[in-house]
């Protein structure tokens, strides 16, 4: 319990693909403009790393060394496939929306990287856990950034969900500020900015935990000290 314990903690937040490893920057910074963008390719993420985790998981004892990453990016690629498969059928407005993005999964380090580091080392079980928190991981990352994004650079948040879910949602929309556009949110540099925002939002976080957790062992503050040292030193 404590393998899959370690495994969540470090999709979801120690070794989260986006903000720690700063992997697959690429679609992470140029989709996000709105939450329903971020989401849809976050799935598609989702289910890729999955699906490449469990099969190259279940025939890592049959690929040799010199073939084993040619052999991972065809599995990686025929999962990507079945992605954009689903989405055209079901979420074609939003396949069209997202264009070459889908097809870029494939070239996703996050992707690849773990199925080499993890997957091709580890059993079914551990190595599909691994692909699903990286995957969460990943997909929450575009989500808080597209939520960021469209709330501060357009002033609506979860528009067009229809294209993702259906009739459903398609009176989800919020709009908190009517007739407002930011226009360096919307652009690629907004997207930068507010991915540092996130990424030192972790690292302070971290910080304070890092503290938290060494007052707790010694039941004192840690502070530096600075100490006087009078006499000879031998």
């Amino acid at each position: 319990m404590s393998q899959f314990n370690e495994l969540t903690k470090n999709g979801l937040w120690s070794n989260n693909p986006a903000l720690v490893q700063l992997l697959g920057l690429c679609p992470l910074l140029a989709v996000t403009s709105t939450v329903v963008n971020a989401l849809g390719l976050g799935l598609a993420t989702l289910l890729v790393m999955v699906g490449a985790n469990v099969s190259v998981s279940l025939i890592r004892h049959h690929v040799p060394d010199t073939v084993r990453l040619p052999v991972f990016v065809m599995i990686i690629a025929a999962f990507v496939t079945c992605a954009e498969l689903v989405m055209q059928a079901y979420a074609f407005r939003l396949y069209q929306i997202l264009g070459i993005f889908i097809p870029l999964i494939v070239t996703n380090c996050a992707i690849l990287g773990r199925v080499d580091a993890f997957a091709a080392k580890n059993p079914l079980l551990p190595a599909a856990t691994d692909g699903l928190m990286m995957g969460l991981g990943f997909a929450a990352v575009l989500v808080v950034l597209g939520a960021i994004r469209e709330l501060f650079g357009q002033g609506t948040l979860l528009a067009d969900m229809e294209l993702l879910l259906g009739p459903i949602a398609a009176d989800w929309q919020i709009t908190l500020f009517a007739d407002y556009s930011f226009l360096f949110l919307v652009l690629p540099p907004g997207a930068f900015f507010a991915a540092g925002l996130l990424i030192a939002a972790k690292n302070v976080i971290d910080d304070r935990l890092e503290r938290r957790r060494r007052t707790s062992q010694t039941g004192q503050p840690q502070h530096s000290r600075r100490v006087r040292v009078t006499g000879t030193i031998r």
